[in-house]
């Protein structure tokens, strides 16, 4: 009936809360086979990817899709990310959930019965005391108007509320607990019908009264509970790591330092003088040639942006075995063993 299919529209809902509100840390209860956070991962923004669910065989059999690809090596965002995935059930507490910027709930509430739903209430908004909350859940007065359907949508199904028993439940966890919610929803109904029927999908998105200072953790006897099993975790690439940003950095100058050797050595081919030296700023030195780290520093943004300025640059390089400096570190050698048949040749020497 929908085009793209709900469960798409549920995670383009979630994905467009967090282009607009840039979460750092966010947790998706009930990740099952990890899809949203497959596509969160690329929001780079955020600092802290973690999932939840009580199935761990699903979730072990999807996780490695959450690995950087070979791009994140070679191309390391500037910023911090983090992975992780864990078995266990949403109406446990677990400390090292508490004070995210953003919890997610798709389609799981009514996997639940009503006495977990009310433990769930209170580990996620009462424990877990996050910035915001988004809750998906079926909306049954749509259900008419789904074909061939007798029941609930899933076998697993405790419940399916209309969206006044929705909201009623909502309002009470915004009174007990100190939100506001907004209610909406994916999945339209036909024309001349969305008034009366509502969406398919109905979302209320649940936001902590008075911001961070209100809704941070608090201290109480809890605080080191873990119930949860950690089955996957992994940090991206970052240039915020020295060991990257080494690499990266001297990947960079290899390059470039390659580059204009390749330049320089041509240039000296071609010309009848000593001026040779001129057209790409090398010189020289035995049979090496010397590319000043000044000229790398111009002819490559990303060389300048990564070090900062050129001594940084001459101290990374220092401590780096796979770069040979001039005797002052002013200059990258790399060593031509057929230059001194061009001098010769060119009566340079």
């Amino acid at each position: 009936m929908f085009s793209p299919s709900l469960h798409t529209q549920r995670h383009q809902f979630v994905i467009d809360f967090v282009v607009n509100n840039k979460p750092q840390k966010v947790v998706d209860l009930g990740c099952c086979e990890c899809k949203l956070l497959k596509k969160l991962k690329f929001h780079r923004q955020m600092k802290l990817l973690v999932g939840v669910d009580i199935n761990g065989a699903t979730v072990k059999k999807h996780m490695y899709g959450l690995a950087p690809l070979s791009t994140d090596y070679l191309q390391p965002s500037e910023d911090e990310l983090r992975i992780e995935l864990y078995q266990g059930s949403v109406t446990e507490k677990d400390a090292r959930l508490r004070g995210f910027d953003l919890v997610t709930s798709i389609e799981l509430i009514e996997h639940l019965s009503l006495a977990s739903l009310s433990r769930f209430s209170e580990v996620v908004f009462g424990y877990m005391t996050p910035l915001a909350v988004i809750i998906s859940t079926p909306n049954s007065e749509f259900n008419p108007l789904l074909p061939g359907l007798k029941g609930f949508r899933h076998s697993d199904h405790k419940f399916e509320w209309t969206r006044a028993e929705f909201k009623s439940w909502a309002l009470k966890v915004c009174k007990d607990y100190g939100y506001t919610v907004e209610f909406t929803g994916v999945g339209p109904a036909p024309p001349g019908q969305q008034e009366s029927v509502g969406f398919c999908s109905q979302i209320g998105v649940f936001r902590c009264l008075g911001g961070r200072d209100a809704c941070g953790p608090l201290l109480d006897d809890e605080d080191d509970v873990c119930s949860y099993t950690l089955l996957y975790s992994v940090n991206y690439p970052s240039l915020r790591d020295n060991n990257t940003l080494r690499r990266v950095l001297v990947n960079e100058v290899m390059f470039w330092a390659e580059n204009l050797k390749k330049r320089f050595v041509e240039k000296m081919a071609e010309k009848d003088d000593a001026e040779h030296s001129a057209a790409v700023g090398a010189e020289m030195e035995d049979e090496s040639v010397s590319i000043p780290l000044a000229v790398l520093w111009v002819c490559s943004p990303k060389i300048s942006t990564l070090s900062g300025c050129l001594n940084n640059l001459r101290h990374f390089l220092m401590e780096e075995p796979k770069v040979t400096l001039n005797q002052d570190g002013s200059a990258v050698l790399l060593l031509e063993k057929g230059i001194l048949k061009i001098l010769a040749r060119i009566n340079v020497i």
